[in-house]
């Protein structure tokens, strides 16, 4: 009989640019899976060098079974590009019922294009991305003005 090939495990985390260090929650989850978090940690803020520092960043790591690892940086999450653009450090409590901030069409479409950028988003039309930011800005309740 032959053994099956161990499969590589998939950890995402959100981690912020150029300041990865191998505290928590960086360091126990890496560890975990056997992976020096030393190196990850080095790479990562390497790469990540040239995004604005303390920006929440994506990152999701292929760890195979002989423990080396890649990983990829994805941009920063839509909510959190809108609450910067509006200038607000929270959204609304009730949205809908109140208003946190607001955004124009061209935040609308400079963050739509960063998101674009994402291999997740590259099959997808920049209209429906656009869409779903002006989505995303409603739910956190920040109006979109034209």
């Amino acid at each position: 009989m032959s053994k099956k090939a161990a499969a590589a495990s998939l950890l995402k985390l959100i981690v912020p640019a150029g300041k990865a260090t191998p505290s928590p929650p960086i360091g126990p989850a890496l560890g975990q899976r056997g992976v020096k978090s030393m190196d990850f940690c080095k790479q990562f803020n390497d790469r990540t060098k040239d995004i604005i520092l303390e920006t929440p960043t994506p990152v999701a790591i292929s760890i195979k079974p002989d423990r080396t690892f890649t990983f990829a940086v994805k941009s920063p999450p839509t909510s959190w590009l809108l609450k910067r653009a509006a200038g607000v450090a929270k959204g609304a409590a009730q949205p809908g019922k109140e208003v946190a901030g607001t955004v124009s069409l061209k935040h609308i479409y400079v963050i739509s294009q960063m998101k674009a950028k994402d291999p997740v988003m590259s099959h997808i039309g920049l209209d429906k991305i656009c869409k779903s930011v002006i989505a995303t800005a409603k739910s956190a309740g920040i109006r979109v003005v034209h």
